[in-house]
């Protein structure tokens, strides 16, 4: 991953703030939460400097010279995306792979006014995995980014809405964004725009909720379901896309309901067969009902939450090298901390992570603890045999003195 000249990391230091306050909209967390999220969209003029998280050059690097293939990039041009063969192509010799980027492809696919979407950055540009490992970890929702790459006077997709909520920054260029109210508010994850796409059509005709032209700097934030349509205007414009794919109480609602079914598993009547020659469930319903409701007023759906919250994100880079390298090298100066966005839980002697889970007696659980702070510790403060099981699991990493 290429590197940059000032990392979010520094920034957030320097301004003591969160990554939405010092970022993407100059509201605190707490300002943000009442008065903005899932509620109405924001656009923030100036929010800063975006040249340290991505750029034209960038989009040059990722599809000229780093293997990329599908689905990691697609190309829309008048409302629809291209087939994937129209823009890859073998990796030549030593790399069997038949469908790496075709830089050539993709350049006068751009030149033909298509749009490239860059897709899942957080896994292949390290500034961006940066901020989007922080901004999910601080909203407690995970969040994915792609950046639009548009070349002048062209749109890569009509008016739609999104199933996830979406901070646009504006990286290079100028991009019009017509903003309209949602006709099916607050969608699920398989509500998609096209189950309404008469009304988002009709919508999208109507008086606009917002008109505006973003420049370099610049950040929208549109709650899920706001329909949308951008255009570029008299040059290339580059924008990234933070994609925050919220967790809903319809989604804890179907935790809960698996958490309480799987209570029902261990009723023997429940597990009884429905009497011989039944046609319809009238004659049982009353008392399946009532054992559900009881089920539901009985289970827990936090281990559930919490497990598919974990498989919502990637834990932060580790190399394989590094790793190794610390492990051979282990010693009670080296020094070590919780590899990042690991979502560590401890749950009675159990650490549940990203990387897996870890069973601990009581003796090590202060040491346990003292590790969830985040901060770097000596292996010798911690003790060498567990710092190395936790260095073997992926759970620590070697941090800089």
């Amino acid at each position: 991953m290429s590197t940059a000249p000032t990392t979010l990391r520094d920034t957030a230091a320097d301004t003591g703030r969160g990554v939405l306050e010092a970022r993407l909209t100059n509201l605190s967390r707490e300002e943000f939460a009442r008065d903005v999220w899932g509620r109405t969209p924001l656009l923030t003029r100036g929010a800063g400097d975006f040249s340290d998280l991505f750029s034209a050059s960038a989009v040059d690097e990722l599809v000229s010279r780093r293997g990329l293939r599908t689905p990691f990039l697609r190309v829309a041009k008048d409302g629809s995306t291209l087939p994937e063969s129209a823009f890859t192509a073998s990796g030549g010799v030593g790399a069997t792979v038949a469908d790496q980027l075709d830089d050539t492809a993709l350049w006068r696919s751009l030149a033909d006014g298509a749009t490239l979407v860059l897709q899942a950055l957080q896994r292949t540009w390290e500034p961006v995995a940066d901020l989007v490992s922080r901004l999910g970890t601080e909203l407690g929702h995970p969040v994915q980014a792609n950046a639009y790459v548009t070349p002048p006077q062209n749109r890569g997709f009509d008016a739609h809405y999104d199933v996830h909520d979406v901070f646009v920054l504006q990286i290079a260029g100028t991009k019009r964004w017509i903003v309209h109210e949602p006709v099916h508010p607050d969608p699920l994850r398989d509500q998609p725009w096209t189950d309404h796409r008469a009304a988002v059509a009709d919508a999208a005709r109507g008086e606009a909720h917002l008109d505006t032209v973003l420049g370099p700097g610049d950040v929208l934030y549109l709650p899920r379901g706001w329909l949308h349509a951008a255009e570029a205007q008299g040059e290339v414009a580059i924008h990234l896309t933070l994609g925050v794919h919220t967790w809903t109480r319809h989604a804890l609602a179907e935790q809960l309901t698996r958490a309480a079914l799987a209570l029902l598993r261990d009723d023997p009547e429940m597990r009884g067969s429905l009497p011989l020659g039944v046609d319809g469930p009238d004659g049982e319903l009353a008392l399946v009902r009532r054992r559900l409701v009881e089920a539901l007023s009985e289970a827990d759906p936090a281990p559930l939450f919490h497990r598919d919250r974990r498989g919502g994100a990637r834990p932060g880079p580790l190399g394989p090298l590094a790793q190794l390298a610390a492990v051979d090298g282990l010693s009670a100066a080296t020094p070590v901390r919780l590899r990042e966005a690991l979502e560590a839980r401890l749950d009675g002697g159990r650490l549940s992570t990203r990387a897996g889970w870890l069973d601990f007696p009581e003796t090590d659980l202060p040491q346990v603890r003292r590790i969830l702070d985040g901060e770097v510790h000596h292996a010798g403060d911690l003790g060498l045999p567990f710092v190395e099981r936790l260095l073997r699991a992926g759970v620590l990493v070697p941090a800089r003195p």
